[in-house]
């Protein structure tokens, strides 16, 4: 799918993990390559990676990997909404069929990125939320026709969610089977947490 644009946000300081998680052992990998690498299988065109917080180290893992830029956001702790838009900031006129937004310390496998992109693509819904057991979970997929409001977003409005609660009627909820569209790894404790689940 050439035309779906994934942005991976990993620029913040992993403040609560106590070191940086795009650096995670993963599946043998950094968490950022097994990001990376699944976007990549499960369809993604191309992935946008947002770095601010030792960005230089993160760059490295990023080096000579097809379908992949980096985008630097000099106002990352300004919270998550200036790395969404700095991610779109580096799209430029480009106009793509789906943008997919996740986080790096969100993992996810290349069967579940497949699975969502197809089901939002045949359905043509503005937003698609993966769903496990009826909670909402990532990655977060969106139309290009919402591409202007996303540029706008901020903080203080509450971000994509803001979004979201504006275009109920076109967000379709997509209930998996996979409980690791929930998995959020911010703390030690859920890190081994997920590991021992099979992560």
């Amino acid at each position: 799918m050439p035309d779906v644009v994934a942005i991976l946000l990993a620029a913040g300081e992993s403040r609560r993990m106590g070191q940086l998680k795009a650096l995670l052992p993963w599946q043998g990998v950094s968490l950022i390559k097994h990001q990376v690498a699944s976007l990549r299988a499960g369809g993604v065109g191309q992935v946008v990676v947002v770095l601010g917080h030792r960005s230089d180290e993160l760059k490295l893992e990023l080096a000579d990997t097809a379908g992949v830029s980096w985008q630097l956001n000099p106002d990352y702790l300004q919270g998550k909404t200036t790395s969404i838009k700095a991610g779109l900031n580096a799209l430029g006129t480009n106009q793509p069929k789906a943008l997919l937004l996740l986080n790096v310390d969100q993992p996810r496998s290349a069967d579940v990125i497949r699975s969502l992109l197809e089901k939002h693509l045949s359905q043509g819904n503005l937003i698609t939320i993966p769903t496990h057991n009826g909670k909402g979970g990532h990655p977060i997929i969106l139309s290009p026709t919402l591409l202007d409001e996303l540029r706008e977003i901020d903080e203080e409005s509450f971000g994509i969610k803001a979004v979201v609660q504006r275009h109920l009627e076109g967000t379709r909820r997509v209930e998996m089977d996979f409980p690791e569209v929930l998995w959020d790894l911010n703390t030690p404790e859920e890190y081994q947490r997920v590991l021992e689940a099979g992560g």
